[in-house]
């Protein structure tokens, strides 16, 4: 069974309802990680919350960047293991270098706090190879600094190389400036390393897993990622007995 980590940092505030989708509603393997940890090798995967990390002082993830457990995180990140950041997680993997580009504060200089609809880009991740190119998920965000920005050569670059995961679009799936909450670069909800195994998004799917609080669309992508992970655990075993 797939192991996960989840790090905390000072101000994170969406570490248990990561913790109860996979551990109470997917069963799974999963323990909080305090962010002065410096080995991470007993997980399968890491997970980094959204919240406000060091009260978002200079920027958004500016400080958690140099927790030490960031050091942990790029290691099994460089070993293919998958990383998700979500929201203030996406800011942090954004100011470590482990993504490109930069969370910017909304064009409305405002909080947003909604539920928004995102189109499924990129079907080639461990964190959406379940899903179908063009599908659409309803999904919350609440944030003030998710303005995802890139020079034009980054763009060029995340698009040649199919690194972007989500974007924001409307009920029809269609990208318009008017289904865009925050003034990303071409609607950019959501992207991927270069090898795909870390995701970041600005959405928060750990907060619609569940009819009862308004929706259920973000099971979708841990339930991807659970089923890539148990793939690649059947298949390290079957080449151990080989």
């Amino acid at each position: 069974m797939p192991n996960f980590g989840l790090v905390v940092f000072p101000g994170s505030n969406c570490d248990h309802d990561c913790y109860h989708v996979i551990k109470h509603m997917f069963k799974q393997e999963c323990e909080f990680v305090w962010h002065e940890e410096k080995n991470l090798d007993r997980f399968d995967s890491i997970i980094l919350p959204g919240g406000f990390s060091y009260g978002d002082y200079l920027r958004t993830g500016a400080i958690a960047r140099f927790s030490p457990v960031m050091k942990a995180v790029e290691k099994l990140a460089s070993e293919g293991r998958p990383i998700m950041g979500i929201c203030n997680g996406f800011q942090i993997l954004v100011e470590a270098g482990l993504l490109p580009g930069a969370l910017i504060k909304n064009s409305s200089l405002r909080f947003v706090c909604k539920w928004v609809n995102i189109r499924v880009e990129n079907t080639n991740t461990p964190f959406t190879h379940l899903m179908r190119r063009g599908d659409l998920l309803r999904i919350p965000i609440a944030h003030g600094e998710g303005n995802f920005f890139a020079n034009q050569d980054d763009i060029r670059k995340l698009t040649e190389n199919s690194q972007v995961v989500f974007k924001y679009c409307d009920e029809e799936g269609e990208t318009t400036s008017q289904s865009n909450p925050n003034g990303s670069i071409e609607n950019i909800a959501g992207i991927c390393n270069s090898q795909g195994n870390i995701l970041g998004m600005m959405p928060h799917p750990e907060r619609c897993c569940e009819e009862t609080i308004g929706g259920e669309d973000g099971k979708a992508i841990f339930e991807s990622l659970i089923s890539w992970l148990e793939k690649s655990e059947s298949q390290a075993l079957i080449r151990t007995h080989v």
